[in-house]
């Protein structure tokens, strides 16, 4: 089955990728630290306080989830992931997004060769309806489809 969710666009673009869902915010230090300390090339998450990531290869998937948490570091962490090629295909918020997220995005969409669009206030029925292994499409007016 297939449905529709409209957002608001962060940065621009289209992708299409398997879901990779959180119910609880993503740490992005946390989730990230082993991949852009020690090489990960897989980029699994390392953030050991959220089960629904934990251990999962985050690497070009579709990041669904309500907000991102942590340390004043997120959005450099996110910039740095970016510049360094181990970004997710998108990330989809259901909530608004923090300042943090918003300007590593930001700042990577304009600083690096990296693709990934972000949109957010998709929607707590976002979150609720998708999950790991969908496919999900985002276009780049906003429009997200979880099948």
């Amino acid at each position: 089955m297939r449905k529709t969710f409209k957002g608001r666009v962060i940065t621009p673009g289209a992708a299409q990728a398997e879901a990779l869902v959180s119910h609880s915010g993503l740490n992005t230090l946390a989730s990230y630290q082993m991949a852009l300390m020690f090489g990960d090339k897989q980029v699994k998450c390392g953030d050991q306080n959220n089960p629904d990531l934990y251990k999962k290869p985050m690497l070009g998937k579709a990041l669904c989830l309500p907000e991102t948490i942590g340390s004043t570091t997120g959005g450099m962490v996110l910039y740095t992931a970016c510049a360094m090629g181990k970004q997710p295909a998108c990330m989809l918020f259901s909530k608004p997004i923090d300042s943090l997220a918003a300007s590593g995005a930001i700042l990577a969409a304009n600083w690096t060769d990296a693709k990934m669009p972000v949109v957010d206030c998709l929607g707590e029925d976002f979150l609720n309806y998708v999950k790991d292994g969908m496919t999900i499409t985002v276009s780049e007016d906003g429009t997200v489809t979880a099948e």
